[in-house]
């Protein structure tokens, strides 16, 4: 009788004991929603986050016990805690070479100072002659650096240089029996004087070399010319220029607004309203 209530007692306990565990984890679980709802935001110390860090890189489950914080909180502690670790890894221990004393780096600006024209291999000769041994890339580095003159902005080049600069370029023109001519333009920007135009079916780089050599007879060459990036403006139409002592400025590409007088689009109604200088 006695056995058979210790293996009736023990045959009850194995098939409870899942049920009793499942209503504990039930009954932890209600609660800790309940103080969820009480603390809208847990503080947890550094232990905690190390605590859940370790548990998600041992067991796959840990989302599905997670209350307290998001699943993606744990994440951007590991991530935090492996930056860390990477900045303890590539601290700086004090090797490499040793530092430049504070007094030859004053003597080094004060060298660059009172020498303008002196550079960094100068510098480093003298400094050498004074048995300081110190490298030319350190001399460099520790000389102070000059500030360059402003360069002009483009709007500044095409109105110091307008008196002596002209624009060239081409335009389409439609005819009614469906032929399409090109026209080129030489555009003065002093007073914005079209001063030679022509029209072709095939221009040419040949072609377009001859068209400046006739807008500037004898000694009448400007001493600028803008253009854009044209594929025509090479070979012929460079040796041309460049022998009549001009200098070719083009334009940056797919930047139009640097040649707004004498853009395609702009060119045809010069041709219009312009009074023509001279026209082959």
């Amino acid at each position: 009788m006695w056995t058979r209530i210790v293996v009736w007692d023990l045959l009850r306990l194995l098939i409870t004991g899942r049920a009793a565990l499942v209503a504990e984890n039930l009954a932890l679980r209600q609660q800790l929603a309940v103080m969820q709802h009480a603390v809208p935001r847990p503080k947890l110390r550094r232990r905690d986050r190390i605590f859940w860090v370790w548990l998600s890189r041992l067991w796959t489950g840990w989302r599905s016990a997670l209350i307290i914080v998001q699943p993606g909180t744990v994440v951007r502690w590991h991530r935090q805690g492996f930056r860390l670790y990477w900045r303890w890894k590539s601290r700086h221990r004090g090797d490499g070479r040793p530092a430049i004393s504070r007094a030859v780096r004053d003597l080094v600006r004060r060298m660059a100072q009172a020498n303008p024209l002196w550079g960094a291999p100068r510098i480093h000769g003298e400094l050498l002659k004074l048995g300081i041994e110190i490298s030319q890339a350190a001399v460099a580095q520790y000389m102070p650096r000059r500030r360059k003159p402003p360069s002009p902005t483009w709007r500044a080049f095409l109105k110091n240089h307008a008196g002596h600069l002209v624009a060239v370029d081409f335009f389409t023109l439609p005819t009614a029996t469906f032929r399409i001519l090109f026209v080129f333009v030489v555009l003065a920007h002093d007073r914005r004087r079209v001063l030679h135009f022509n029209v072709t079916e095939h221009p040419t780089a040949a072609w377009t070399g001859q068209q400046i050599r006739e807008a500037f007879p004898w000694d009448t060459a400007p001493r600028f010319l803008l253009r854009d990036r044209d594929g025509i403006y090479g070979g012929d139409f460079g040796r041309v220029v460049d022998s009549m002592g001009i200098e070719q400025v083009p334009t940056a590409a797919r930047s139009t607004w640097q040649n707004p007088y004498c853009d395609d689009s702009e060119a045809s109604g010069l041709c219009a309203k312009v009074p023509v200088q001279r026209a082959a």
